[in-house]
């Protein structure tokens, strides 16, 4: 689960971070009032989406005007101005897509001066399960990049989790940042903090960039981005409560309503399958006769009739989807109650593309059975490569 910029430094705030002031704005008439609670001279006026590239982004509408997501204000009704112009906008960035998301809130903030940027994160990682530590001299930019033009600029650590995080943890990324003796205290102190805050809220990614030196010499978390392991939401109701669903694919939304393990992708094929791995190789295996997969699906092991039954509703509601693909190799999952979810699904939604299914292993004669005597135009499979073979052709013959 993300969550906004001005919520990550709320959290950032109650660890004891240095952050800017700032107010979120909900409504255009909101934004004077919150820009003259601070002081300026300069506020940075941020549009609240969930995707990065925010300041270098576009917005699609034009009397949002020519500049990006992150604006400079330097005076309160500028800052009304730049929020209203982008309020109720699409922001188009390089990890939108096309489409882009549309701004619902505002985070206005009073400026700071920068000396200096650097990159700072806290990661899973999933080769040895620790807690990384990721830093990097060149802030402000994607750490893609640095990684791929002078991985050398990055330091990347883990923290052995038996000893937890230690004081020299925190000097060694102040040296490797160039940092000073009260700066070098500070580092130290914050990245404490920040293991802290990782652990204590069951995070999967916690990245500040940049993390700068300020005019008066301080460090300052300038941004913030946070991820929150889902299965852990349980424990943390403050967390659950951030949520903000409008950010959320309304196919993904629903799918999460019914417990079902569903990403909505850019492909023509609909995918239902049980087990993330074979899901994975469904996809891939699509990829490889030509086509691609328009969503990842994973039913589970435990589905019932109704379970099957909504995903078959989430996956035929993506208008992009040309033809489905139901590859079920049951196991814990029995193929006829996968028939049974599927045959409910068409007759209550209706079928108007292609539909291949492939069922194999418990109670799959019982499945085959459903299906065949359901009087529904479907394409039985033999295996997985024969229903990607016939799914990809049905779709193509149609176009």
């Amino acid at each position: 689960m993300n969550i906004h910029e001005y919520q990550a430094k709320a959290l950032l705030r109650s660890c004891g971070a240095p952050v800017s002031d700032g107010r979120i704005v909900l409504r255009a008439d909101e934004a004077k009032a919150a820009a003259s609670e601070m002081d300026g001279p300069l506020w940075v006026v941020k549009a609240q989406i969930h995707a990065g590239g925010r300041g270098k982004g576009s917005f699609i509408e034009a009397d949002a005007g020519a500049a990006g997501g992150v604006r400079l204000a330097r005076s309160v009704e500028e800052a009304e101005k730049e929020a209203k112009a982008m309020l109720g906008r699409t922001l188009v960035t390089k990890q939108t897509g096309p489409a882009g998301k549309l701004v619902n809130r505002i985070y206005i903030e009073d400026g700071s001066d920068i000396e200096k940027e650097f990159y700072f994160a806290i990661l899973v990682d999933r080769q040895t399960s620790r807690i990384s530590f990721v830093a990097s001299t060149e802030g402000g930019m994607d750490i893609e990049e640095v990684a791929e033009s002078t991985p050398e600029k990055i330091l990347s650590f883990s923290i052995d989790p038996a000893t937890g995080y230690q004081g020299f943890h925190g000097r060694r990324i102040a040296f490797n940042l160039g940092l000073n003796g009260k700066q070098t205290k500070q580092c130290v102190a914050l990245m404490g903090n920040l293991y802290r805050l990782f652990l204590e809220k069951d995070m999967e990614m916690l990245e500040i960039n940049p993390l700068i030196i300020s005019g008066s010499g301080n460090l300052k978390c300038l941004d913030a981005k946070m991820g929150f392991d889902g299965n852990a939401i349980y424990r943390h109701r403050d967390i659950a409560e951030l949520r903000d669903t409008t950010e959320e694919d309304p196919k993904e939304l629903e799918a999460s309503k019914y417990d079902l393990n569903y990403i909505a992708l850019a492909g023509q094929i609909g995918c239902m399958v049980n087990g993330a791995g074979l899901a994975m190789a469904t996809m891939d295996i699509i990829k490889l006769y030509g086509a691609e997969p328009a969503n990842f699906l994973d039913v589970g092991g435990g589905a019932t009739k109704e379970k099957v039954t909504e995903a078959f509703k989430i996956i035929t509601s993506d208008p992009q989807v040309k033809g489905i693909l139901v590859n079920i190799f049951g196991g814990i999952m029995r193929c006829d109650v996968i028939a049974e979810g599927v045959v409910s699904a068409v007759k209550e939604v209706g079928l108007q593309v292609p539909l291949v299914v492939r069922l194999e292993g418990t109670n799959v004669e019982e499945g085959k059975a459903i299906i065949r005597q359901s009087g529904l135009n479907v394409i039985a499979a033999d295996d997985l490569r024969d229903g990607a073979e016939k799914i990809v052709a049905a779709v193509k013959a149609l176009q």
